[in-house]
């Protein structure tokens, strides 16, 4: 094995409990190990019952075994100490605050995000003393970007752009330049860096790690292993919902990319509990596992369902307005792009102008989709929102500057913190067109999503500061009104989903945003299944089911389907459905 382990993949897929699985054993093979997180939201602390943070920790549980999560918010916070400590005494009040206000926006928070992350990479940072370091990484789109950028800061200082000198977030910029140059030299190198893309057993995540290979070899990093996680046990169930999952799975593998079948593939079966504890990692990955959860009464009686309202009832409500913003949030894999299509339909089809857009990098929305839909359908693609933020900005701001200005503002706007500021503007755009339609948004993944809503309160204050008479009209304004914003937090009837979930909530009432509603998605409790392996999942149902619905008044749950909700009248399903008619 490698120094360095990346797990990576679609949200929902496992790569917490296969990181956390897979350091586990290493450190209980004898070897010193460092499990970090780089997702925003991580629950890395959950799985271990214990408090890690941004700083390197012990578990208890575990002797070799250290933690960290790195907190981007936290991380901001002590570049800005470190950038201003020199120059704290010299400045003056006015001048220090200004100063602060510049470390203060989302480049700042992912630069050092960012050189947290490198530093691990490098044969002197806080990674050196370990014979392993194990990367549990966000959702996709996160951590293309995240591997990408050693390449586009190194180029970004090769080619002498920035202002290093400035107090600005790129002011430490310079002095990382060789860190940038050994992370980026570690992640190609394959004796030192294994890359495995977890996925599930379904069309879409196989699909979508495809895609994540060709991106991460654009960069010039190859992934070598897969992991196929979560399968069904029982094949030869004769329950109606068992079977028809075992064949969908059967039906995904058969048809994987080939270039996914090139590589080195384990499976893990999907266990009947929570992966939560040293002793539930050790089973993710012991060859024993079939046996316990085989272990399965198949005459005892059906667990009595939990299942709860419906989605068609929420849609219903928000029906009775005239326009809004719908906003879908939550971690990845918790079908957040499936629920939004079909908020989205269910609008539609009580006559409402309806827009459908997605902030997230990694999203499907054409596949979810897959027709000709009665409502408009956009994306805010990073990449084509860099590239009109920065045509607008030199049409504008470049207008009245001469050949050297234009040609200094370019080469400004060649920062990678570009892209950060041109998918704002795309959110806050699409924002605006719910003062007189229906624009339900698919967010990105929990930590892709709270980095944009730092940015949404960065520009807020900014707007107060310098324009308070438009301070009423900002993008957070819109969304802390209950009467046109309804914030929906998706989540699984899971234990670790429900407390991520939980604390997402958190988040967003602190920054004045009430969640409107929850929606409890994959709900084997909103089904009619008799299988004795799903039956026991059931039972694990109960306990997160209410506590989800103790967060919130108003929720709604949708059943766990045999195959996945592609097309309209699919969607049209799920927004319309009859508990238990949809699981068979």
């Amino acid at each position: 094995m490698p120094r360095f382990l990346f797990l990576t993949g679609k949200g929902g897929v496992g790569k917490t409990s296969v990181a956390c699985a897979s350091a586990v054993a290493l450190a209980s093979a004898g070897r010193k190990v460092l499990l970090v997180s780089t997702d925003p939201a991580s629950n890395v602390a959950q799985v271990f019952g214990q408090e890690i943070g941004n700083h390197i920790t012990a578990i208890s549980a575990l002797p070799g075994l250290d933690a960290l999560e790195i907190d981007p918010q936290a991380a901001a916070e002590e570049y800005r100490a470190r950038a201003l400590a020199p120059v704290r005494d010299f400045l003056s009040a006015k001048d220090l605050a200004s100063a602060t206000e510049q470390l203060s926006g989302s480049c700042t928070t992912e630069i050092a995000a960012f050189n947290e992350f490198t530093d691990l990479l490098t044969a002197h940072g806080p990674g050196a003393g370990y014979d392993h370091v194990v990367f549990d990484t966000a959702p996709t789109g996160h951590t293309v970007r995240l591997l990408k950028l050693p390449g586009e800061w190194s180029q970004f200082l090769s080619d002498g752009l920035g202002d290093p000198s400035c107090l600005g977030p790129m002011s430490g910029l310079e002095k990382t330049r060789d860190s940038y140059a050994e992370a980026l030299g570690a992640l190609a190198d394959p004796g030192r860096t294994r890359l495995a893309l977890v996925a599930r057993a379904q069309e879409s995540s196989l699909h979508e790690a495809s895609r994540t290979f060709d991106e991460l070899l654009e960069a010039g990093i190859a992934a070598t292993h897969l992991v196929i996680n979560g399968l069904l046990p029982g094949a030869h169930s004769d329950d109606p919902l068992a079977r028809s999952i075992s064949h969908q799975e059967s039906e995904a593998i058969g048809s994987a990319p080939a270039r996914l079948r090139a590589l080195v593939t384990d499976t893990l079966e999907l266990r009947h509990g929570d992966m939560v504890g040293v002793d539930a990692l050790r089973i993710l990955l012991s060859s024993t596992a079939q046996t316990e959860d085989s272990d399965v009464d198949v005459d005892q009686p059906r667990r009595p369902s939990v299942a709860g309202p419906q989605l068609s009832e929420l849609i219903a409500e928000l029906s009775q307005r005239d326009h809004g913003l719908v906003m879908v949030m939550g971690k990845g894999g918790v079908g957040k792009t499936t629920l939004a299509s079909a908020l989205a339909m269910g609008l539609a089809d009580r006559g409402k102008d309806v827009l459908l857009t997605t902030t997230d990098p990694a999203a499907h929305l054409d596949w979810t989709i897959a027709g000709q839909a009665p409502f408009d359908v956009t994306s805010i693609d990073p990449e084509v929102a860099t590239r009109h933020y920065r045509d607008h900005v030199m049409a504008t701001k470049g207008a009245s500057l001469d050949e050297q200005g234009r040609a200094n503002l370019a080469e400004d706007l060649r920062s990678p913190c570009t892209e950060e500021v041109a998918v704002f503007q795309s959110f806050a755009q699409a924002v605006e067109q719910s003062d007189h339609r229906f624009v339900v948004m698919d967010t990105a993944p929990t930590g892709h999503t709270l980095l944009l809503m730092d940015a949404t309160g960065s520009y807020h204050r900014e707007v107060a500061r310098n324009s308070p008479e438009l301070a009423s009209t900002t993008p957070l304004t819109r969304l802390r009104d209950p009467g046109h914003t309804a914030v929906i937090i998706a989540t699984l009837p899971e234990t670790t989903p429900v407390l991520e979930a939980s604390g997402l909530q958190d988040d967003l009432e602190r920054a004045g945003i009430r969640p409107w509603a929850w929606v409890i998605n994959r709900s084997l409790s909103a089904t009619d299944t008799e299988d004795p392996f799903l039956q026991r999942r059931i039972e694990a149902e109960t306990a997160p089911i209410a506590a989800a619905r103790s967060n919130c008044p108003r929720t709604a749950q949708v059943a766990y389907l045999a195959s996945p909700p592609v097309g309209l009248d699919a969607l049209r399903a799920v927004a319309r459905h009859t508990v238990g008619s949809m699981a068979g």
